[in-house]
């Protein structure tokens, strides 16, 4: 079916959700990348700001916790509505102020709320894409990956003309929250009963089948962190890179990110989600291994060019998979599985760093490969039934699609 075809509601929930992935990647991509001017701000030690960091992905995952329980009373899209305006006047809070105290509570309520934001944020993709019959996902995480590369170029804006932390959020979150809560009023929850042919959300998330999506997720993210926190310093200290030229990584890394999720829905509704998520993964590895073996800087940005193309298919495609293995609690598997989100982020940096540190950075490297490459063995966890959708794979618009 043609988008031209579908209910005016579908595809306007569709465009609004998108708003929301892009502003959430800005708002995350201007945090992570002014760590080192909130550290001077606030004149938080070396030794404090690994806690400060931790604390964030842990009460995230809290949050996404907190998540679940809520949307059992209130829509998702409510969630996601209040939240999102909160995540931007935090971040603008934390540029503000200037005693130690007030980063650590800004802090917390960024990570509360951000688990939140993800996982009500995800809980809309998954009931949207069902609705849709065919795979979106991908490109709502495309969307994301785009807020984070226009954050990313406003934070290095900011650092280059020594901009103050309050004057580069002030007018990303005077534009972002407005065009948020307009979005907001087309936001699309899961079909009623009758429309999701007669599915209710009374299903039982089992833990033990969920899990290998949970592995997946964090190995994923595990991958993701090593790329975000640790390519300039290996492209820098291990390759010999120049510092400038050291910065290049990340920004090649979320671009090919962005354009490996704009055409990956394409590639599942083709060839169906196992295809695409081993395909991802082979890629993924490739992309480490490459790296591992460098003999120079040019070489090991083709490695971590790889890492985009294959890693950013597979997240999306998790959230997608657990909402088909649960359609009847698709809003309880989504919050669950976004834990793992944080729990790969906060083991993939520091597992990274003790590995290189005790061992050589090229040996850690191989680390994150070989969790990432676990995802071949859990790969008939995404199958649809029948396999994948699209040409040759539609499937029933009644049928959960995840």
């Amino acid at each position: 079916m043609d988008d031209d075809a579908r209910p005016q509601t579908l595809r306007h929930g569709r465009a609004a959700l998108a708003v929301s992935f892009f502003a959430q990647g800005a708002l995350f991509a201007l945090l992570v990348t002014r760590i080192p001017a909130i550290q001077d701000r606030y004149g938080i030690s070396d030794g404090l700001l690994p806690v400060f960091l931790a604390a964030v992905p842990i009460l995230a995952g809290l949050g996404s916790v907190a998540t679940e329980q809520l949307v059992k009373r209130v829509r998702p899209s409510v969630v996601l509505r209040w939240v999102q305006p909160l995540v931007a006047l935090v971040l603008l809070g934390l540029g503000a102020g200037d005693s130690m105290w007030v980063a650590a509570v800004t802090l917390a309520l960024f990570g509360v709320c951000v688990g939140g934001l993800d996982a009500s944020m995800n809980m809309l993709g998954v009931s949207l894409q069902r609705a849709y019959g065919r795979s979106i996902m991908l490109g709502f995480h495309a969307a994301y990956s785009l807020g984070g590369i226009i954050g990313a170029l406003l934070a290095w804006s900011g650092a280059h003309w020594h901009i103050s932390l309050v004057s580069l959020y002030g007018p990303v979150v005077l534009v972002l929250i407005p065009l948020t809560l307009v979005a907001s009023r087309w936001y699309r929850d899961a079909a009623d009963p009758v429309e999701a042919g007669g599915q209710k959300e009374t299903q039982q998330v089992v833990m033990r089948l969920l899990m290998p999506l949970c592995l997946v997720m964090a190995f994923a993210y595990i991958g993701d962190s090593t790329v975000s926190n640790w390519s300039a310093k290996y492209l820098q200290d291990t390759l010999h890179s120049s510092e400038q030229l050291s910065t290049v990584p990340y920004a090649v890394y979320m671009v090919t990110t962005l354009l490996g999720r704009s055409v990956g829905d394409f590639g599942v509704r083709r060839f169906g989600a196992v295809a695409v998520v081993r395909l991802g993964t082979v890629v993924a590895m490739a992309g480490f291994a490459v790296v591992a073996v460098a003999p120079g800087p040019w070489v090991g940005m083709l490695g971590f060019t790889l890492l985009g193309f294959g890693l950013c298919v597979i997240v999306p495609q998790t959230f997608a998979a657990a909402g088909r293995l649960f359609p009847g609690a698709s809003d309880t598997a989504i919050a669950r599985l976004n834990v793992f989100n944080y729990v790969g982020f906060l083991v993939g940096s520091p597992l990274v760093g003790a590995l290189g540190d005790a061992w050589s950075y090229r040996g850690a490297m191989l680390v994150p490969m070989l969790l990432v490459g676990a995802t071949l063995h859990y790969a008939r966890s995404f199958a649809a039934e029948p396999a994948g959708y699209g040409v040759g794979h539609e499937r029933p618009s009644t049928v959960d699609v995840g």
